[in-house]
């Protein structure tokens, strides 16, 4: 059967002139070389056939989206909430403070967030529906880089722990987590619902 491509594209580079932590914070969009990368991105999948892009609906997503769909004939942006952004007690916190615990922003955080494996679950249905309804084609989906990591975490069948973040360079990752306005393709080659897919990591703008 013809493989399924599923493209998970981080968003680009935020303007973030504060350095926080800025979660699902309304208004923080693309800063100029964001804007820049995710163009690259774009111009990167405008050479393959893209038959859908979906996004997470904040801005800094739907702007990098915009950017991609400027490379395609055919598809419309469609939003969904299973690609947001992480939900954390850590949203607005300075940058710095999430640096030193490693970008572990789940360890002590209470029941109202998400921890890795909420995350995945809702991944999980994301990718069940992309490859029912796009079997043997092509998508992309635009969303954020622990959404990203941790459905590396569960491809490779490592555990889904914060910890395991840091080992995403084994994986492939030059610098250890997906950059901004890299694509990581999930790439299926069944139906089977107990497939993990092959991963391919590129950096279109290095």
């Amino acid at each position: 059967m013809k493989k399924t491509h599923i493209h998970l594209v981080r968003h680009g580079e935020v303007h973030n002139p504060r350095k926080i932590l800025y979660g699902r914070m309304p208004r923080f969009g693309l800063s100029a070389n964001g804007r820049w990368q995710a163009r690259e991105a774009g111009r990167f999948l405008g050479d393959r056939t893209i038959q859908a892009v979906f996004s997470s609906p904040l801005l800094r997503a739907r702007q990098t989206a915009n950017e991609i769909l400027s490379f395609q004939q055919r598809p419309t942006l469609r939003i969904s909430s299973h690609l947001n952004e992480v939900h954390t007690c850590f949203e607005g916190a300075p940058g710095d403070q999430v640096d030193r615990k490693r970008g572990d922003i789940y360890t002590g955080a209470g029941a109202d967030y998400e921890q890795p494996v909420d995350i995945f679950l809702r991944v999980e249905k994301f990718l069940s529906r992309m490859r029912r309804q796009f079997e043997g084609e092509e998508v992309a989906a635009v969303t954020h880089g622990d959404v990203i990591t941790f459905t590396v975490l569960w491809a490779l069948g490592w555990e889904l722990a914060p910890h395991n973040k840091i080992r995403l360079k084994a994986a492939g990752y030059p610098v250890g987590y997906p950059a901004h306005a890299s694509v990581t393709s999930l790439v299926f080659h069944s139906t089977a619902d107990d497939e993990r897919p092959k991963i391919v990591y590129r950096q279109p703008w290095q």
